[in-house]
């Protein structure tokens, strides 16, 4: 698809920001969808001027009356190969599309992972429906899941959809939730949680507020912290308790905010690490004591963290109406929850 560049005229109102940075993005029409991140890169990039002259300091004067130039140019292709790799979708229009990813699907191409991604076959499905995001030619990618998570994503096909889809990420106003079958059960009488330091309850519902941050050692890890890094909300909540005495759990846990790992790593600090996780500590054997032995086995078989994306809620970026998809608990995670019952065949 080609793309002619075009130029975008904006008057600065009355009473601007000092920046011109902060001028622009108040005074950008919403309907450019220009994100801040966007406007600084035009900034950078000299593609931004005032009577013939770029402006290419974001801390540049302006005053109101100023008549600002954009220059947004034909957005450029990206490496990364369309290909035809069946996608379960639960909604699409001309601004957005929700999928259910399965577990083992990467979301964006990285060294390890150049192809076979969700990316790849976005490409692939939207083909010339695609906008430039960002001033490239791809799928919006707003929010990830972890490569061995399933469940709901919602990918932007325009500007103004991923503008307004990252903004609500930003706001933590979309609406996720989770289900996790984890090792042991929380137990809000339990005192060691109850001195956990950044645990709490509301009620029945576990509460865990951190920072997280890079590990220090091991670079493709997230560790809690409480000094630095970024802070991170998780609340969770029992729907099930396997054993006797518990010895594993189906939780709920619903985002406040969506750092990197952040369930997995907020339920290893509270002891209660994802069934099959192989990065947070979720590979310790069950309890035969608790379980039948086909359970134990089953968790110790399990080839991935069982974490699923079960809720998607959001506010469309365009019609503003409120859309909300649950997708089941997939097979390999049911047949799991299904052995830790005690069900057999």
């Amino acid at each position: 698809m080609t793309v002619a560049s075009r130029i975008l005229t904006v008057t600065i109102g009355a009473d601007p920001p000092a920046r011109l940075d902060k001028a622009l993005a108040r005074d950008v029409p919403p309907g450019a969808a220009l994100s801040r991140t966007r406007l600084a890169r035009l900034i950078a990039e000299g593609a931004v001027a005032r009577g013939g002259e770029a402006l290419t300091d974001p801390r540049a004067r302006v005053a109101e009356g100023d008549c600002l130039t954009l220059t947004l140019a034909a957005p450029e292709t990206v490496d990364t190969l369309p290909q035809a790799i069946a996608l379960n979708i639960r909604y699409e229009d001309d601004d957005l599309i929700v999928i259910e990813k399965p577990a083992g699907m990467v979301v964006h191409p990285a060294p390890g992972s150049p192809d076979g991604t969700l990316v790849n076959a976005l490409l692939h499905h939207c083909g010339d429906s695609l906008s430039g995001i960002g001033g490239a030619l791809r799928p919006g990618i707003v929010h990830r899941l972890d490569k061995d998570t399933s469940g709901l994503l919602v990918a932007a096909k325009s500007d103004r959809a991923h503008h307004g889809l990252a903004a609500q990420f930003e706001a933590h106003s979309v609406g996720r939730r989770y289900l996790a079958l984890v090792q042991g059960c929380p137990d809000p009488a339990d005192p060691r949680l109850r001195g956990l330091k950044g645990v709490s309850f509301e009620g029945s519902t576990l509460r865990i507020a951190t920072n997280l941050a890079r590990h220090r050692t091991d670079r493709q890890r997230q560790a809690v912290t409480f000094h630095g890094g970024r802070h991170a909300v998780t609340r969770a909540r029992v729907l099930e308790r396997f054993g006797t005495p518990p010895a594993a759990g189906l939780l709920e846990c619903v985002l406040e905010t969506g750092r990197t790992h952040q369930i997995r790593v907020h339920l290893a600090h509270i002891g209660h690490g994802l069934i099959g996780d192989p990065v947070y500590g979720g590979r310790r054997r069950l309890s035969a004591r608790a379980l039948p032995e086909a359970a134990v086995a089953a968790a110790a078989a399990f080839p991935r963290q069982a974490l699923h994306a079960a809720t998607l809620g959001f506010a469309h970026p365009v019609s503003g109406e409120w859309l909300e998809f649950t997708a089941l608990m997939p097979a390999d995670m049911a047949s799991l929850a299904d052995a830790l019952r005690g069900k057999t065949g």
